[in-house]
């Protein structure tokens, strides 16, 4: 379990936080210079250096949004340029994008964040810039929102498995779904019906939170508060639910916490973005109230899980249920080892399930729970304080990564084991380190004193609500 530091402050990570930035800017730099865009995205390290792993093109907004993120944090123009130029040049694909279930990952850490950025006056303000990017974020929330499986509680969006399979860590490609609705624009399908983004933004977030995720409520064997499944399977014949499985994780009846993380962090991040929704809209949907409560019951038990399960450093393996985690012995009470002989640790599922963490508290000290607030709000501070330090900061100034000890696709053994190990261990990768970079720009404008940094602050108070 997680020893959460309660006497831990934003203002103590303030050195680790400036070295984070210094390293950052030389590893994003190291592969502008070293990788080859025409090979497709780097997906993670082998031997330190970035490397493609073809599957979907998921990752490559991180590599762009990375370099827009640390011009946010530092003002250094070459990164503003950098993830300018690319996002204008590679990402046009992306938007329109009909295969994957991942545009609330690749576009809006690019356009989004370009326009977020020219919203609060960090770069100059352009009116056809603006609506460019602006166009990007509806036509990705309505493209995503076409990848659509009716089922006899509303349906959801479909991963790249087909109609049948619908993945926990979409919750957080709703994110482009709200970005969309809110700037007031809707997916038309046959005979010109208009189908509104919230609706399936709604529906989705309510499926994940009903089939992706366990209450301890006797829903079968292995159900306990807070767990999640990585993949939930359907007829699509008839609508119904048949079971849970897995892809990246050990099995459809362990956690995987990558998973666990990206619902941890989806549902408190929608939550934030309800509050822009008024009463009227959601009056179809069963009520404000009632939608919330569904979002806030999803986050409190994933971080709860979260918290219980994981090392007291704040460091997850990559399954809870992984089958050599026994022969570590009481490896709860002691931090996480990256380098042991039987299991990975996953850090990009502590760069994820952090702001998760953070978020999530912050929603409950603004709503007068301060207790609980406070537990996770410090539980994220707790693995903050760990990922940025070592062994998991990459200080090595010929490793391209950043956040060190991520993992991929452990059952597909995708993973590199350097020589003299074990289990895949020292290497990166793109989602994690864009995942810390944003956690890292959450307490760096926490410190500063500057706005709330959420996904919607691009939208600059346009919102169709």
């Amino acid at each position: 379990m997680i020893r959460i530091d309660y006497r831990l402050e934003p203002k103590d990570l303030q050195k680790k936080l400036t070295l984070f930035w210094e390293l950052s800017a030389e590893k994003i730099k190291l592969i502008d210079k070293a990788f080859n865009p025409s090979k497709g995205s780097p997906v993670f390290t082998v031997d330190g250096k970035y490397t493609t792993r073809g599957w979907t093109e998921w990752t490559q907004g991180f590599q762009y949004g990375s370099a827009l993120l640390q011009y946010d944090a530092t003002g250094d123009s070459y990164f503003l340029e950098s993830g300018r130029k690319a996002t204008i040049e590679r990402m046009a694909s992306h938007i329109s994008h009909t295969g994957v279930h991942d545009h609330g990952f690749n576009n809006l850490s690019t356009y989004g964040n370009l326009l977020r950025l020219m919203n609060e006056g960090k770069i100059p303000f352009n009116e056809w810039e603006k609506h460019f990017y602006e166009l990007a974020l509806k036509i990705s929330g309505a493209v995503q929102a076409g990848r659509w499986t009716p089922i006899n509680s509303g349906g959801f969006i479909y991963s790249f498995n087909g109609r049948h399979s619908l993945f926990v860590d979409t919750i957080r490609s709703c994110r482009i779904l709200m970005a969309s609705h809110l700037l007031g624009h809707v997916l038309q399908g046959e005979n010109d019906e208009k189908i509104s983004l919230l609706d399936r933004a709604v529906q989705h977030i309510s499926a994940t939170a009903k089939y992706s995720v366990f209450y301890g409520e006797g829903r079968d064997r292995y159900d306990v508060w807070g767990r999640t499944a990585h993949e939930s399977i359907f007829n699509v014949n008839d609508g119904n639910f048949r079971c849970p499985n897995s892809q990246q994780g050990y099995t459809g009846f362990s956690t995987w916490t990558r998973g666990l993380a990206w619902a941890m962090l989806g549902f408190s991040e929608e939550l934030e973005a309800f509050q822009l929704i008024s009463e009227n809209k959601l009056k179809r949907l069963g009520g404000k109230a009632a939608v919330e409560e569904m979002m806030l019951k999803a986050a409190r038990a994933t971080c709860d899980f979260y918290i219980k399960n994981t090392p007291v450093d704040g460091i997850p393996y990559w399954d809870t249920g992984a089958p050599n985690l026994h022969r570590m012995g009481n490896y709860l009470d002691k931090s996480a080892d990256p380098y042991n002989a039987w299991e990975p640790v996953d850090s990009s599922a502590a760069a994820i399930g952090a702001q998760g963490l953070l978020r999530l508290g912050n929603f409950l000290l603004k709503n007068n729970k301060q207790e609980e607030g406070k537990k996770y709000w410090q539980a994220g501070l707790t693995v903050m304080n760990s990922l940025l330090d070592y062994p998991y900061l990459s200080t090595n100034p010929a490793h391209q990564g950043l956040i060190l000890h991520s993992i991929y696709h452990h059952p597909n053994g995708w993973d590199h084991v350097p020589v003299g190990q074990k289990i895949p261990c020292g290497e990166s990768a793109m989602w994690g380190d864009y995942h810390a970079r944003e956690a890292a720009l959450y307490l760096h404008k926490a410190l500063s004193n500057e706005k709330y940094y959420t996904f919607f602050d691009s939208l600059n108070g346009k919102t169709n609500n």
